[in-house]
């Protein structure tokens, strides 16, 4: 055993070397970070930030800003405070903002005031990692992922809530406590101060115009709805015209109430047209050739089918009339924290937030993202296909590499429907169902070759994934999006910034965080 130990000298006057470029190892992220912040053309980041003019300090340098914002989220760390913090105790930190520490309000407002440029440097990384041989697209994967919002669920509200007997006492309230922070700041409560900005000029909660936004919100909601429902009814009264015309009927027969309707009018209109057949044989009596003799209306084999259309729609109206007590339709709110957020289900229960949308290539790098507000993810296919495609056609332009040219567009049931597979662009394979259904199809009915000519878009996407190739291709869709969405959510699990455009400006930043990260782990591995 030592005699002695290391001595603790906490009154040295230096404990790190005087050069900064000695603190941490070349290969570190941070350079890589700096190297490649460096390398961008940030002309709008610095047009939308810069100070131009003023009484009072400097400003600071948008590029540091901007390479102390990808590191903190490159780290998970999305909080302004929490990176104040970082920049005093942390090594990295400390090395990107050169010991010249930025208070929280200015990295904040910086997020804020740069977030219509964070869509180009996105762009701009993509570039990089092209030029790394990164993005092979030869397989793109889209899938989507609900995140939290920086709101509380608790704070949605219905229809009563914004009544107009209660909004003016409500408002009023907001504006008291609205006053009440105001006063607070200026006798030096709140975070002004010599080096603050001045009251009047900062963002505070603003609790009465969210309240309005909330309103206005709820309002959209309820008109989007009402014309979803006209839209229905309307679509129902053509369907039931066409069925008593005896028209051909494009697509599959609405559930519920609406299907019933139109069983309804296939019934009659199958039943009247074996009355008429009866009625042309019988007006041929004394004909030296009659034909063999319809069947009764009872028995014929167009109103038998009708009918047992008819039974199924009534079984199911039925049930849906039991369970409609139990299963209510989900009731109008809206949020008074975030009002663009919007109830998102998951497996694990509601969350408000996004539904976010990412696309991911072979070799995980993220070429796509969208934040949008609905909670399903069918709509959001031809834009993140087309997304894709974009960058992937910049791609080739710059290196000309054929690895950079979309392959086959992969995507779960979420995204099955036959506009979908028919939308012009590259190949795809969509899930029609779970993944035991689609085993289940290769074992029992197995496919081979291509698919037979004339198949629609729906048949000949069933035909190629009950294909050996199609199967084996389609296995990949979870290999590659899902571990890019989980790492994704592990730089940004819950947005910080409130509303639509600041959270798709934040999503931007994480993505670019999570490529920068691919781009340094293939160069340290090369």
């Amino acid at each position: 055993m030592a005699r002695s130990f290391r001595p603790v000298l906490r009154d040295q006057s230096m404990l790190l070397p005087v050069d900064m470029r000695e603190w941490l190892p070349d290969d570190h992220l941070v350079w890589f970070v700096i190297d490649a912040v460096e390398a961008l053309d940030l002309t709008a980041v610095e047009g939308a930030t810069r100070r131009r003019g003023g009484v009072g300090a400097a400003g600071y340098d948008p590029r540091m800003l901007l390479s102390l914002l990808v590191y903190a989220y490159c780290q998970g760390v999305r909080s302004s405070r929490q990176i104040e913090r970082l920049c005093v105790t942390d090594v990295a930190f400390r090395v990107l903002c050169a010991q010249d520490v930025p208070d929280h309000c200015t990295i904040a407002r910086f997020r804020t005031g740069a977030k219509d440029a964070f869509t180009d440097v996105f762009a701009q990384v993509l570039l990089v990692a092209g030029r790394a041989g990164l993005g092979r697209c030869g397989t793109v994967a889209i899938d989507g992922t609900k995140i939290a919002a920086n709101a509380s669920i608790d704070a949605n509200r219905g229809p009563e809530w914004f009544a107009r007997q209660q909004s003016a006492a409500i408002v009023a309230e907001a504006e008291r406590v609205d006053a009440a922070e105001d006063q607070a700041a200026d006798r030096g409560g709140g975070d002004d101060g010599a080096d603050r900005v001045p009251v009047g000029l900062k963002d505070r909660s603003h609790r009465r115009e969210r309240i309005r936004a909330a309103a206005a919100e709820l309002e959209a909601l309820r008109a989007q709805r009402e014309q979803a429902d006209q839209g229905r009814q309307e679509m129902v009264a053509r369907r039931v015209r066409a069925a008593q015309e005896g028209r051909v009927i494009k697509g599959r027969m609405p559930r519920g109430q609406a299907g019933l309707a139109e069983a309804r009018a296939r019934v009659q209109l199958q039943e009247r047209l074996a009355a008429e057949r009866l009625d042309r044989w019988e007006a041929t009596a004394g004909a030296r050739y009659r034909g063999r003799r319809p069947r009764p209306i009872d028995q014929a084999p167009g109103v038998v089918h009708a009918r047992q259309v008819l039974a199924r729609a009534e079984a199911d109206a039925t049930r849906r009339e039991q369970s409609a007590g139990t299963q209510p339709e989900p009731r109008l709110v809206a949020n008074t924290t975030d009002p663009q957020s919007r109830l998102m289900p998951t497996r694990k229960g509601f969350v408000q937030g996004y539904n976010t949308q990412v696309a991911v290539t072979s070799d995980q790098l993220i070429v796509a993202v969208s934040v949008g507000q609905n909670p399903t993810d069918g709509g959001s296919f031809a834009p993140m296909m087309s997304a894709a495609v974009q960058v992937a056609q910049e791609l080739f332009q710059h290196t000309g590499d054929p690895n950079h040219q979309v392959g086959t567009v992969l995507a779960d049931a979420g995204y099955y429907s036959a506009q979908n597979l028919a939308e012009p662009g590259p190949d795809r394979l969509i899930a029609p169902g779970k993944g035991r259904d689609q085993a289940r199809a290769v074992k029992q009915s197995p496919a081979s070759g291509p698919p037979p000519e004339g198949a629609t878009p729906v048949e000949a996407n069933a035909h190629r994934l009950r294909t050996p190739d199609g199967h084996k291709l389609y296995t990949r869709r979870g290999a590659t999006v899902e571990p890019g969405i989980g790492n994704l959510k592990k730089i940004i699990s819950r947005f910080s910034c409130r509303g639509l455009d600041l959270a798709t400006a934040e999503i931007h930043l994480a993505a670019t965080a999570f490529n920068l990260r691919k781009i340094h782990q293939a160069a340290l591995a090369s």
